[in-house]
């Protein structure tokens, strides 16, 4: 006998045919009522047991968390909260659950708290929220990966292991295989990188977007989706030290191109979203607004869940230059009344969350594109505008959670971009394959870069980025 899966059973007509379904127990009541999870949807499928017709030995193992097969006849629900229900001809008792032993645990069935939920990350996902959440990002996943390779788009694997640090930070993890306690040194003392498994020192990577380039200069248009690491000791609700950047390059694209790229791209998915995961995302509105009213006033989310996702697919995002932003944050109620936790005081401030923000929520009332930021708080690759003291970058902001996207035309010119590595102490060397590009056909050419975790974070609402992703990577926490 085929099995189905309960978000196809739901959709089923009553039939006198069998069907049979695996899953979890979320609740057994009055020895008759079986509700039945298995994960495929938020909606529990309700099981009638004539228990009369059973064993009480197998009764008895009925437990919440259990693991159950169950076979029987589809028929019309004579009881609320369902449509229709299956009459139990068979059970099988595929996994017990002690429980006393889930008393001790989140599948116990009460309200746990998120920090709860963090600390027994391996049974959170058997939880409404933590379901609704990675359905979410499996979906929102499939979408980045039609949307890049219906428009022409070709997938990439750019290293996990690298020599080269993209943004010239230095807060990167090392990758080694020499002795912790007994590396070799050379002469002045320091740990010979020459003897290690690469020849040199190298790192997890914290962005593919170098490597991308050199892609786009002979497939024109390439992305990658891959996991980056960032070590930096930023324990917030918004850092991870290890999470997913999506990062589209290419040949050809300048700045504005990009803008629409990012643009349109965001949208896709989002619709995406709201079409494929309408029960999930109406749940975690619901959600959104309980926790909502045990926070103060100014700290609640702008607008519910469907109507913010709708808000991005309805509006154009406004695209306003750095130089108008901060004249626009200089003049502002909250900047003159010292509101801000970072005041806007000159040009060539580097623009705090709380500042995104305020241009979005407040000032215009739309996603807002930001572009032509000063080059002193830009990365090196970034393309030198021609008054000498701005580059072609652009953020894309969004309601909620600010900076959502950062991109930028990169440098095609071989002598501006090596000029530019030097003043920021970047070794030329190091990088000499991709200061080469730009002596073969090298063309204008432009990518942008978007954290995954901070998309899923945006589209199911969750105020911690450590709840949307299965385990989270932080600062004294690899428990997983």
């Amino acid at each position: 006998m085929q099995e189905h899966v309960i978000s196809h059973i739901l959709a089923m007509d009553p039939s006198v045919n069998p069907v049979t379904v695996s899953g979890w127990v979320r609740a057994f009541r009055s020895n008759r009522f079986i509700q039945l999870n298995d994960g495929s949807t938020l909606h529990n499928l309700q099981c009638v047991v004539d228990f009369e017709s059973f064993d009480a030995e197998i009764l008895k193992s009925i437990t919440v968390g259990a693991a159950i097969k169950i076979s029987g006849p589809l028929v019309a629900s004579q009881g609320q909260g369902q449509a229709i229900e299956i009459q139990v001809q068979t059970i099988e008792i595929l996994g017990i659950a002690d429980p006393e032993e889930v008393k001790l645990t989140i599948l116990s069935p009460k309200r746990h708290s998120l920090e709860t939920l963090r600390e027994q990350a391996h049974l959170r996902v058997r939880t409404n929220t933590f379901g609704a959440v990675m359905r979410l990002r499996s979906k929102l996943a499939f979408a980045v990966h039609q949307y890049f390779q219906t428009n022409g788009f070709n997938y990439m694997h750019t290293p996990i292991i690298t020599g080269s640090d993209a943004e010239g930070a230095g807060e990167m993890f090392r990758v080694s295989s020499l002795s912790a306690g007994n590396a070799p040194k050379n002469e002045d003392g320091q740990v010979d990188f020459s003897q290690d498994f690469f020849g040199k020192e190298t790192h997890l990577t914290v962005s593919g977007q170098l490597e991308a380039e050199t892609y786009a200069m002979g497939l024109g248009k390439v992305y990658t989706f891959g996991p980056t690491f960032r070590a930096e000791n930023s324990n917030t609700s918004r850092h991870l030290a290890e999470f997913w950047m999506i990062e589209p390059e290419v040949a050809f694209n300048d700045l504005h191109d990009n803008m629409d790229l990012a643009e349109d791209f965001i949208k896709y998915v989002v619709r995406y979203a709201l079409e494929h995961c309408s029960d999930d995302l109406d749940f975690l509105e619901k959600r959104l607004l309980e926790e909502d009213k045990a926070k103060p006033q100014d700290q609640r989310s702008p607008m519910p869940l469907k109507e913010k996702l709708n808000f991005v697919l309805e509006h154009n995002f406004m695209r306003v230059s750095y130089t108008e932003a901060i004249d626009i944050l200089k003049n502002s109620k909250p900047n003159k009344k010292k509101k801000f936790k970072y005041p806007i005081e000159e040009w060539g401030a580097d623009l705090q969350s709380e500042h995104e923000r305020y241009l979005v929520e407040k000032h215009f009332e739309c996603p807002v594109i930001l572009y032509d930021y000063p080059a002193k708080i830009k990365a090196f690759y970034m393309r030198l505008n021609d008054d000498g003291k701005t580059v072609r970058a652009m953020d894309v902001l969004f309601p909620g959670i600010g900076e959502i996207v950062g991109g930028s035309q990169r440098e095609e010119r071989y002598d501006v971009l090596k000029q530019k590595m030097l003043a920021m102490d970047i070794d030329p060397e190091e990088l000499y394959w991709y200061l080469d590009l730009r002596k073969f056909g090298s063309c204008v050419h432009s990518g942008f870069g978007l954290g995954f975790e901070r998309l899923v974070q945006f589209v199911t609402g969750m105020g911690n980025i450590r709840d949307v992703i299965p385990y989270p990577r932080t600062p004294g926490n690899a428990h997983f």
